[in-house]
């Protein structure tokens, strides 16, 4: 009997825990210096960009009941996947340890037994969720969601209501441009990965969009939380307001459930990706050597500040998808049965590097938009060109 696909509640819990986020939260403490106005307006603007890229990378591998890796084959070839897979599981492998380290840290200040034994239980709770499967998660994560709701509430009346009296705003400069570029960074970096889950999903389109429009909102209200945060206490650690907040356990459950049930998801698809860079490893023990990896790192090495990491996402990741929106929506193309695509790896090449040149500039709209505007164009023109040459 064939196994039923994710409803589209189910689709929107996985996502609604992705959202729930530490690391959200200290980036959100970023877009502090714009002030309350201006910050909400980056804030929205950015996930609207990012979550309608999220939207569709999403729906491409609903439709096709392929892995993100996987629907990457339709640009780049068999062999041309392999790059973004290789690098996919390392970014994925970084954010395991960059969300572990975080969340230890945050859990230390609150209850100090010691960052890397805080680690460790992160760890070993991913390493559980992961065991437990996927589809299996359900009434686990109904739990652990309407758990976090309830919480994080708490933590947002506290914010949003005991100090929003006092507003600072902090002496350092961000522009507007490059607090939506934060903002658009976050749902860019699930990009690589929707189609892990939106692939299994009973109706794509509905789980894709309800996954787009979940993680949209709540990752907004994570942003806010955290820049309002910064704004109103001049404090950019958010579990010392929790702490002088009186939110002891609460905040320490918030920070334990909100890690593990994001972190569970970078671990869980690069197992997915390791799949597909050799048939012969098996999804679910790559994805717990990703969990056991990205801890060790976290108890060994600092990640403190992560915009450079996630800047470095934008670059790889985005002229991709651009690539793959184009191919796929546009020129209807499918080079799945070709070994190596040259002409579009050539293209994400180019616009890798338009990526890094534009971050010299400070566009209204962030780096994102006008990079993958113009490597869709380019796209669309070489193709027109090749095939103005094959018809003489």
């Amino acid at each position: 009997m064939k196994n039923k696909g994710t409803s589209v509640f189910g689709n929107s819990l996985i996502w609604f825990g992705a959202g729930v986020s530490i690391a959200e939260i200290l980036t959100g403490t970023y877009l502090a210096p714009l002030g309350f106005g201006k910050g909400i307006a980056a804030i929205l603007t950015g996930h609207l960009i990012g979550c309608t890229l999220l939207f569709l990378a999403g729906l491409i591998g609903g439709r096709m009941r392929k892995s993100a890796m996987e629907t990457v084959k339709m640009s780049f070839g068999q062999k041309g996947c392999l790059l973004f897979a290789i690098l996919n599981v390392l970014q994925l492998a970084g954010w395991t340890a960059i969300m572990v380290y975080d969340g230890a840290l945050a859990a230390d200040s609150i209850a100090g037994i010691g960052a890397w034994i805080w680690c460790l239980v992160i760890g070993a709770l991913i390493l559980a969720w992961i065991l437990i499967g996927i589809r299996n998660l359900k009434i686990i994560n109904i739990i652990a969601m309407g758990a976090l709701f309830v919480l994080t509430i708490i933590l947002s009346v506290v914010i949003f209501g005991d100090f929003g009296k006092a507003g600072t705003v902090s002496s350092e400069v961000i522009s507007f441009g490059a607090a939506v570029e934060l903002s658009v960074a976050m749902p860019l970096s699930w990009l690589p990965l929707i189609s892990d889950y939106t692939r299994d999903a009973e109706k794509p389109v509905k789980a894709t969009a309800a996954s787009a429009l979940t993680y949209g909102i709540v990752s907004c209200w994570m942003y806010m939380i955290g820049m309002c945060a910064a704004i109103y206490t001049g404090e950019s650690d958010i579990a010392q307001i929790m702490v002088k907040a009186g939110l002891g356990i609460a905040g320490l459950l918030i920070i334990i459930f909100s890690t593990v049930t994001t972190t569970f998801l970078d671990a869980y698809s690069a197992g997915v990706s390791s799949a597909v860079i050799s048939p012969a490893v098996r999804e679910k023990w790559a994805a717990v050597a990703a969990a056991a990896v990205g801890t060790a790192a976290a108890v060994i090495y600092p990640m403190d500040n992560i915009t450079d990491f996630l800047y470095l996402i934008g670059s790889v990741f985005a002229p991709m998808i651009a690539v793959l929106i184009a191919d796929y929506f546009i020129l209807k193309k499918d080079h799945c049965k070709e070994s190596l695509n040259w002409r579009n790896l050539g293209i994400w090449l180019a616009g890798f590097i338009i990526y890094r040149l534009l971050m010299r500039c400070d566009f209204v709209l962030g780096n994102t938009l006008p990079d993958m505007a113009i490597t869709v164009g380019i796209c669309l023109i070489v193709n027109y060109l090749a095939c103005r040459s094959k018809s003489k």
